[in-house]
C-alpha cells in the first residue's frame, strides 16, 4: 500500500467516525429534549388534575355547608331559605335529641350540580347546639363519583360562628382520593379554611361568597408529590362552578410556579407561571 492510499483511507475512517459521533450526539440531544418535553407535559397534566381535585373539594364543601345551613335555619325558624341544592338530590334527615345525620343522595344515574355530574351519597353528622361557637361536622362519601371520577374519603369541617373578622368560618381537614376513569389516582391531605365573606344570614344561596386559604399536598401514584400554599385568597362564588380569582404557590422537586385563577370573571380559564417566568394557559374543565 502506498502512502497516498494509506492517507486517504485514514482520512475516510476519521470522517466516518466523526459522522457517527455527530449522529450520536444529535440523537442524544434530541432524546434529552424529548424527555424534557415529556416531563413538562407530565407536570402540567398533574397541575390540571390537581385543579380538578380543587373543583371536587369546592363542590363537596358547598353541598355540606349548604345542607347544614338549610337544616339549621329550618329547625330554628329564623327565616325562609332559598336552597341552591337541585331537586335531583334526595335529602334524608335522621334527628335525635342533640344529634343530626343528613344524607345527600345523588342517585345512580347522575345528578347535575353546578355543571358537574354527581352520583352516590354524601353522609354527614353533627351534634346540634344553636348556642355553640364551634360545631364539628363529619362526613363520608358513599359510592361517590364526580364527572365519572371515583372519589373516596372521610373528612371533617369545623364550623366557627365568628372568626377574627367577625365572619363565619369553616376549617376543612382534607383526606381525599380521586381515581380517574383511566386508572390514574391522586390523593390530597391538608387544610382549607373557608371564610364566609358575603351572603351569610340572607337566606339566599346565590349571594354566598367565600374566601379560601390554607395549604395541602397532592400525592400521585407515580411517586410525584406537589405542595400547595395559597398566597392570595381564592374567591369562591357559589353561582360559579370554578374559583374566580386568587393564586396558589405550587412546588415539586424539579419544578414549581404560581397557579392563578384570574381577575374575578366566572370562566374556566387560569394560568400557570413557572419559576423561570414562562406562562401557559390552563383550562379548568
Amino acid at each position: 500500500m502506498n502512502l497516498l492510499n494509506f492517507t486517504l483511507k485514514k482520512d475516510l475512517l476519521r470522517g466516518l467516525f466523526s459522522l457517527l459521533l455527530l449522529g450520536f450526539i444529535c440523537t442524544s440531544c434530541s432524546g434529552d429534549a424529548t424527555n424534557e418535553a415529556d416531563d413538562i407535559q407530565q407536570d402540567l397534566t398533574e397541575v390540571e388534575r390537581a385543579s380538578q381535585i380543587d373543583q371536587i373539594d369546592d363542590t363537596l364543601g358547598d353541598l355540606v355547608i349548604e345542607a347544614y345551613e338549610q337544616q339549621e335555619i329550618s329547625e330554628s325558624g329564623r327565616s325562609s331559605y332559598t336552597s341552591g341544592i337541585p331537586g335531583c338530590v334526595t335529602i334524608t334527615i335522621v334527628a335525635q335529641q342533640y344529634y343530626r345525620e343528613v344524607t345527600l343522595d345523588f342517585g345512580t344515574e347522575g345528578c347535575i350540580v353546578n355543571g358537574h355530574v354527581l352520583t352516590g351519597q354524601i353522609v354527614f353528622d353533627y351534634t346540634r347546639d344553636p348556642e355553640a361557637q364551634q360545631i364539628m361536622i363529619n362526613y363520608n362519601l358513599v359510592a361517590f363519583t364526580f364527572d365519572a371520577k371515583q372519589v373516596l374519603g372521610s373528612r371533617t369541617i369545623l364550623r366557627e360562628l365568628s372568626n377574627a373578622n367577625g365572619n363565619p368560618q369553616f376549617i376543612h381537614t382534607l383526606d381525599l382520593t380521586v381515581i380517574w376513569p383511566n386508572g390514574v389516582q391522586a390523593s390530597r391531605e391538608g387544610t382549607r379554611v373557608r371564610e364566609w365573606i358575603q351572603g351569610f344570614g340572607t337566606g339566599v344561596y346565590t349571594d354566598n361568597v367565600f374566601e379560601i386559604t390554607g395549604d395541602w399536598t397532592a400525592n400521585f401514584v407515580n411517586g410525584n408529590t406537589h405542595t400547595y400554599d395559597v398566597i392570595t385568597a381564592l374567591r369562591r362564588e357559589t353561582t360559579c362552578s370554578n374559583i374566580v380569582s386568587g393564586s396558589v404557590d405550587v412546588q415539586r422537586t424539579n419544578f414549581g410556579g404560581i397557579f392563578d385563577f384570574g381577575d374575578g370573571s366566572c370562566d374556566n380559564q387560569a394560568t400557570f407561571t413557572f419559576n423561570n417566568g414562562t406562562e401557559i394557559p390552563i383550562t379548568l374543565n
